[in-house]
Protein backbone atom coordinates (compact mmCIF):
# COMPACT_ATOMS: atom_id res chain seq x y z
CA UNK A 1 0.00 0.00 0.00
CA UNK A 2 1.20 3.46 -1.14
CA UNK A 3 2.45 5.76 2.20
CA UNK A 4 0.29 8.54 1.26
CA UNK A 5 -3.05 6.60 1.48
CA UNK A 6 -4.56 6.56 4.84
CA UNK A 7 -3.20 2.97 5.43
CA UNK A 8 0.73 3.98 4.83
CA UNK A 9 3.58 4.57 6.74
CA UNK A 10 2.91 8.63 6.34
CA UNK A 11 -0.88 8.14 7.50
CA UNK A 12 0.46 5.94 10.25
CA UNK A 13 2.89 9.21 11.82
CA UNK A 14 -0.26 11.21 10.68
CA UNK A 15 -2.56 8.87 13.31
CA UNK A 16 -0.02 9.59 16.21
CA UNK A 17 0.06 13.07 15.66
CA UNK A 18 -3.53 13.43 15.17
CA UNK A 19 -4.22 11.70 18.44
CA UNK A 20 -1.63 14.00 20.03
CA UNK A 21 -3.86 16.71 18.90
CA UNK A 22 -7.12 15.19 19.23
CA UNK A 23 -5.73 14.88 23.20
CA UNK A 24 -5.02 18.55 23.53
CA UNK A 25 -8.52 19.22 21.64
CA UNK A 26 -10.11 17.21 24.77
CA UNK A 27 -8.01 19.23 27.71
CA UNK A 28 -9.47 22.51 25.98
CA UNK A 29 -12.74 20.91 25.86
CA UNK A 30 -13.24 18.56 28.61
CA UNK A 31 -16.04 15.36 27.64
CA UNK A 32 -15.47 16.18 23.87
CA UNK A 33 -15.96 12.88 21.75
CA UNK A 34 -15.26 12.39 18.07
CA UNK A 35 -16.60 10.17 15.99
CA UNK A 36 -13.69 10.79 12.51
CA UNK A 37 -12.95 8.74 10.03
CA UNK A 38 -9.32 8.58 8.55
CA UNK A 39 -9.15 11.44 6.52
CA UNK A 40 -10.29 13.44 9.36
CA UNK A 41 -7.95 12.12 11.57
CA UNK A 42 -5.53 13.20 9.00
CA UNK A 43 -6.75 16.60 8.93
CA UNK A 44 -6.84 16.74 12.73
CA UNK A 45 -3.05 16.80 13.11
CA UNK A 46 -3.46 20.57 11.52
CA UNK A 47 -5.75 21.67 14.25
CA UNK A 48 -4.35 23.96 17.03
CA UNK A 49 -6.83 24.92 19.98
CA UNK A 50 -7.58 28.28 20.63
CA UNK A 51 -5.14 28.13 24.10
CA UNK A 52 -2.80 26.80 22.71
CA UNK A 53 -2.06 29.53 19.82
CA UNK A 54 0.01 31.82 21.27
CA UNK A 55 -0.50 34.55 19.60
CA UNK A 56 -3.00 37.48 20.77
CA UNK A 57 -3.81 40.84 19.07
CA UNK A 58 -1.17 42.37 21.79
CA UNK A 59 1.37 40.73 19.79
CA UNK A 60 0.65 42.77 17.04
CA UNK A 61 1.94 46.48 16.14
CA UNK A 62 0.48 49.10 14.23
CA UNK A 63 -2.93 47.37 12.80
CA UNK A 64 -5.07 48.90 15.19
CA UNK A 65 -7.70 49.27 12.77
CA UNK A 66 -7.65 46.01 11.15
CA UNK A 67 -8.38 44.70 14.20
CA UNK A 68 -10.78 46.80 15.43
CA UNK A 69 -12.81 45.51 12.49
CA UNK A 70 -11.90 42.07 12.81
CA UNK A 71 -13.72 41.93 16.37
CA UNK A 72 -16.95 43.92 14.83
CA UNK A 73 -17.59 42.02 11.84
CA UNK A 74 -15.99 38.35 12.28
CA UNK A 75 -14.74 38.13 16.45
CA UNK A 76 -18.20 38.92 17.90
CA UNK A 77 -20.37 37.02 15.47
CA UNK A 78 -18.30 34.60 16.66
CA UNK A 79 -18.65 34.56 20.20
CA UNK A 80 -21.95 36.13 20.50
CA UNK A 81 -24.08 34.89 18.07
CA UNK A 82 -27.06 35.78 19.55
CA UNK A 83 -26.91 39.00 19.26
CA UNK A 84 -25.76 39.21 15.28
CA UNK A 85 -28.55 36.99 14.50
CA UNK A 86 -31.28 39.57 15.71
CA UNK A 87 -31.70 40.57 11.67
CA UNK A 88 -31.49 37.25 10.28
CA UNK A 89 -28.51 36.55 7.67
CA UNK A 90 -27.78 40.44 7.05
CA UNK A 91 -25.06 40.57 10.11
CA UNK A 92 -24.22 37.02 10.70
CA UNK A 93 -20.11 36.21 10.56
CA UNK A 94 -19.02 36.15 7.08
CA UNK A 95 -17.95 32.38 5.53
CA UNK A 96 -15.14 34.06 4.27
CA UNK A 97 -12.74 36.73 4.73
CA UNK A 98 -9.33 37.61 2.76
CA UNK A 99 -6.02 39.07 4.27
CA UNK A 100 -3.86 40.25 1.37
CA UNK A 101 -0.58 42.71 1.06
CA UNK A 102 3.36 42.03 0.99
CA UNK A 103 4.85 39.05 2.47
CA UNK A 104 5.97 39.93 6.22
CA UNK A 105 3.57 42.31 7.30
CA UNK A 106 1.62 40.05 9.76
CA UNK A 107 -0.92 38.05 7.77
CA UNK A 108 -0.58 34.41 9.71
CA UNK A 109 -0.19 36.46 13.36
CA UNK A 110 -3.21 38.21 12.54
CA UNK A 111 -5.15 34.37 11.63
CA UNK A 112 -3.89 32.95 14.75
CA UNK A 113 -4.51 35.93 17.15
CA UNK A 114 -8.32 36.16 15.24
CA UNK A 115 -8.77 32.58 16.30
CA UNK A 116 -7.67 32.81 20.00
CA UNK A 117 -9.42 36.35 20.32
CA UNK A 118 -12.43 34.00 18.65
CA UNK A 119 -12.01 31.02 21.19
CA UNK A 120 -12.13 28.74 17.61
CA UNK A 121 -9.72 26.09 16.77
CA UNK A 122 -7.42 26.57 13.98
CA UNK A 123 -7.05 24.96 11.09
CA UNK A 124 -4.34 25.43 9.21
CA UNK A 125 -4.03 24.47 5.40
CA UNK A 126 -1.43 24.02 2.35
CA UNK A 127 -3.52 23.14 -0.42
CA UNK A 128 -0.41 21.41 -1.83
CA UNK A 129 -0.30 19.29 0.78
CA UNK A 130 -4.06 17.94 -0.56
CA UNK A 131 -2.67 18.25 -3.87
CA UNK A 132 0.11 15.88 -3.44
CA UNK A 133 -2.30 12.95 -2.54
CA UNK A 134 -3.37 10.03 -4.91
CA UNK A 135 -6.53 10.69 -7.38
CA UNK A 136 -9.26 10.58 -4.84
CA UNK A 137 -8.16 11.21 -1.80
CA UNK A 138 -7.39 14.78 -2.29
CA UNK A 139 -11.62 15.12 -2.28
CA UNK A 140 -11.84 12.84 0.46
CA UNK A 141 -9.61 15.36 2.34
CA UNK A 142 -11.28 18.57 1.14
CA UNK A 143 -14.41 17.04 2.38
CA UNK A 144 -12.87 16.08 5.59
CA UNK A 145 -11.55 19.79 5.78
CA UNK A 146 -15.46 20.85 6.32
CA UNK A 147 -16.79 17.98 7.95
CA UNK A 148 -14.35 17.85 10.86
CA UNK A 149 -14.55 21.75 11.23
CA UNK A 150 -17.94 21.26 11.66
CA UNK A 151 -17.32 18.93 14.38
CA UNK A 152 -15.33 20.94 16.23
CA UNK A 153 -16.46 24.32 15.90
CA UNK A 154 -16.33 27.32 16.56
CA UNK A 155 -13.31 26.77 13.85
CA UNK A 156 -11.53 29.13 11.80
CA UNK A 157 -9.69 27.00 8.36
CA UNK A 158 -6.78 29.36 7.31
CA UNK A 159 -5.11 28.86 3.66
CA UNK A 160 -1.58 30.74 3.68
CA UNK A 161 -1.15 31.14 -0.19
CA UNK A 162 -4.35 30.75 -1.04
CA UNK A 163 -3.86 32.21 -5.04
CA UNK A 164 -1.47 29.04 -5.53
CA UNK A 165 -4.41 26.44 -5.74
CA UNK A 166 -7.14 29.41 -6.23
CA UNK A 167 -5.72 31.02 -8.88
CA UNK A 168 -8.14 32.30 -12.11
CA UNK A 169 -9.38 29.58 -13.94
CA UNK A 170 -8.54 28.39 -17.44
CA UNK A 171 -8.87 25.76 -19.96
CA UNK A 172 -5.26 24.35 -19.40
CA UNK A 173 -6.41 23.42 -15.58
CA UNK A 174 -5.83 19.58 -15.15
CA UNK A 175 -9.28 17.81 -14.58
CA UNK A 176 -8.20 17.05 -10.93
CA UNK A 177 -7.65 20.71 -10.03
CA UNK A 178 -10.84 21.80 -11.76
CA UNK A 179 -12.84 18.71 -9.50
CA UNK A 180 -10.99 19.82 -6.43
CA UNK A 181 -12.11 23.79 -6.72
CA UNK A 182 -15.40 22.80 -7.51
CA UNK A 183 -15.82 20.54 -4.71
CA UNK A 184 -13.85 23.03 -2.10
CA UNK A 185 -16.90 25.99 -3.21
CA UNK A 186 -19.88 23.10 -3.08
CA UNK A 187 -18.54 22.46 1.06
CA UNK A 188 -18.00 26.06 1.48
CA UNK A 189 -21.05 27.14 0.40
CA UNK A 190 -23.02 24.30 2.32
CA UNK A 191 -21.86 25.94 5.08
CA UNK A 192 -24.73 26.48 7.45
CA UNK A 193 -25.97 30.45 8.08
CA UNK A 194 -26.33 29.39 11.56
CA UNK A 195 -22.76 27.85 11.87
CA UNK A 196 -19.79 29.43 13.28
CA UNK A 197 -17.37 28.47 10.64
CA UNK A 198 -14.77 30.98 8.78
CA UNK A 199 -12.85 30.23 5.94
CA UNK A 200 -9.71 32.65 6.24
CA UNK A 201 -7.05 33.20 2.99
CA UNK A 202 -4.07 34.74 2.98
CA UNK A 203 -2.50 35.96 -0.36
CA UNK A 204 0.05 38.72 -1.69
CA UNK A 205 -1.28 38.41 -5.36
CA UNK A 206 -5.32 39.23 -4.75
CA UNK A 207 -5.39 39.96 -8.49
CA UNK A 208 -4.46 36.50 -9.05
CA UNK A 209 -7.63 34.72 -7.13
CA UNK A 210 -10.55 33.34 -9.22
CA UNK A 211 -13.46 35.62 -9.12
CA UNK A 212 -15.40 32.97 -8.05
CA UNK A 213 -13.85 32.43 -4.88
CA UNK A 214 -13.60 36.32 -4.27
CA UNK A 215 -16.91 36.38 -4.18
CA UNK A 216 -16.99 33.84 -1.03
CA UNK A 217 -14.48 35.90 0.85
CA UNK A 218 -16.68 39.59 1.39
CA UNK A 219 -14.70 40.99 3.74
CA UNK A 220 -11.11 42.06 2.65
CA UNK A 221 -8.39 43.26 4.89
CA UNK A 222 -5.17 45.11 3.07
CA UNK A 223 -2.26 44.56 5.13
CA UNK A 224 0.09 46.65 3.71
CA UNK A 225 3.46 47.71 4.89
CA UNK A 226 3.65 49.82 7.84
CA UNK A 227 3.70 53.76 8.03
CA UNK A 228 5.39 55.66 10.55
CA UNK A 229 3.20 55.75 13.43
CA UNK A 230 2.64 51.46 12.29
CA UNK A 231 6.80 51.16 12.56
CA UNK A 232 7.16 52.96 15.63
CA UNK A 233 3.90 50.85 17.36
CA UNK A 234 5.59 47.64 15.83
CA UNK A 235 9.87 48.68 16.90
CA UNK A 236 8.54 49.77 20.53
CA UNK A 237 7.12 46.24 20.91
CA UNK A 238 9.97 44.57 19.81
CA UNK A 239 12.10 46.51 21.79
CA UNK A 240 9.74 46.61 24.84
CA UNK A 241 12.21 45.64 27.93
CA UNK A 242 15.46 46.52 26.22
CA UNK A 243 17.93 48.41 27.24
CA UNK A 244 18.55 51.36 24.12
CA UNK A 245 20.23 54.93 24.36
CA UNK A 246 18.22 56.44 20.90
CA UNK A 247 15.23 57.38 20.04
CA UNK A 248 12.73 55.13 18.29
CA UNK A 249 11.71 57.89 16.13
CA UNK A 250 15.75 57.76 14.50
CA UNK A 251 14.92 54.13 13.54
CA UNK A 252 11.40 55.31 12.41
CA UNK A 253 12.91 58.06 10.30
CA UNK A 254 15.31 55.51 8.14
CA UNK A 255 13.06 52.58 8.32
CA UNK A 256 10.69 53.10 5.29
CA UNK A 257 9.38 50.38 3.46
CA UNK A 258 10.52 47.57 5.43
CA UNK A 259 7.78 45.17 6.52
CA UNK A 260 6.80 44.35 10.39
CA UNK A 261 9.04 41.24 9.76
CA UNK A 262 11.93 42.92 8.56
CA UNK A 263 11.47 45.64 11.31
CA UNK A 264 11.60 42.48 13.70
CA UNK A 265 14.61 40.80 11.75
CA UNK A 266 16.93 44.41 11.86
CA UNK A 267 16.16 44.30 15.76
CA UNK A 268 17.39 41.11 16.24
CA UNK A 269 20.45 41.95 14.01
CA UNK A 270 21.06 44.36 16.47
CA UNK A 271 20.86 42.51 19.87
CA UNK A 272 23.38 39.91 18.01
CA UNK A 273 25.80 42.96 16.97
CA UNK A 274 25.94 44.34 20.53
CA UNK A 275 26.44 40.76 21.62
CA UNK A 276 28.92 39.98 19.38
CA UNK A 277 31.15 43.24 20.10
CA UNK A 278 31.14 41.88 23.96
CA UNK A 279 32.14 38.67 23.02
CA UNK A 280 34.87 39.44 20.89
CA UNK A 281 36.01 42.71 23.60
CA UNK A 282 36.57 40.17 25.82
CA UNK A 283 38.02 37.64 24.05
CA UNK A 284 40.71 40.12 23.43
CA UNK A 285 41.01 40.95 26.81
CA UNK A 286 41.80 37.00 27.67
CA UNK A 287 38.72 36.84 30.02
CA UNK A 288 36.89 33.52 30.76
CA UNK A 289 33.16 34.14 29.75
CA UNK A 290 31.75 31.14 31.13
CA UNK A 291 33.30 32.07 34.63
CA UNK A 292 31.99 35.15 34.28
CA UNK A 293 29.53 37.07 36.85
CA UNK A 294 26.80 39.63 36.45
CA UNK A 295 27.14 40.01 32.61
CA UNK A 296 25.49 43.27 31.63
CA UNK A 297 25.72 44.45 27.81
CA UNK A 298 25.73 48.06 27.21
CA UNK A 299 22.35 49.64 25.79
CA UNK A 300 21.32 49.18 22.13
CA UNK A 301 22.65 51.97 20.10
CA UNK A 302 21.94 52.70 16.57
CA UNK A 303 24.85 51.74 14.70
CA UNK A 304 24.29 48.06 16.37
CA UNK A 305 21.75 48.39 13.60
CA UNK A 306 23.45 48.30 10.60
CA UNK A 307 26.67 46.26 11.13
CA UNK A 308 29.70 48.43 10.10
CA UNK A 309 27.64 50.01 7.27
CA UNK A 310 25.98 53.41 7.17
CA UNK A 311 21.64 52.69 7.55
CA UNK A 312 21.15 53.63 4.47
CA UNK A 313 23.52 51.20 3.00
CA UNK A 314 21.83 48.48 4.97
CA UNK A 315 18.77 49.31 3.81
CA UNK A 316 19.63 49.35 0.31
CA UNK A 317 20.39 45.87 0.89
CA UNK A 318 16.85 44.91 2.66
CA UNK A 319 14.81 41.97 0.37
CA UNK A 320 12.25 43.57 -2.04
CA UNK A 321 8.86 43.98 -0.99
CA UNK A 322 5.60 43.22 -3.34
CA UNK A 323 3.39 46.27 -3.20
CA UNK A 324 0.05 45.00 -3.58
CA UNK A 325 -2.95 47.76 -4.88
CA UNK A 326 -6.29 47.36 -2.50
CA UNK A 327 -8.89 45.04 -3.88
CA UNK A 328 -12.25 45.83 -5.03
Amino acid sequence: MNETTPGGSKSKAAKKRAQASLARLQKSNPGLKLDLNEYEKTILASVIPPDEIGVTFEDIGGLDSIIDDLQESVILPLTVPELFNQYGPLLQAPKGVLLYGPPGCGKTMIAKALAAKSQANFISIRMSTIMDKWYGESNKLVDAIFSLAGKIQPCIVFIDEIDSFFRERSSSDHELTAMLKAEFMTLWDGLSSNGRILVLGATNRPDDIDGAFMRRMPKRFAVTLPNADQRAKILAKVLDGLDYDFEISELVDITEGLSGSDLKELCRNAAVNSTREFIRKNVRAGNDLESMENIKLKPLNIQDFFDNSTPSDKLLKKLATVKVDPVD
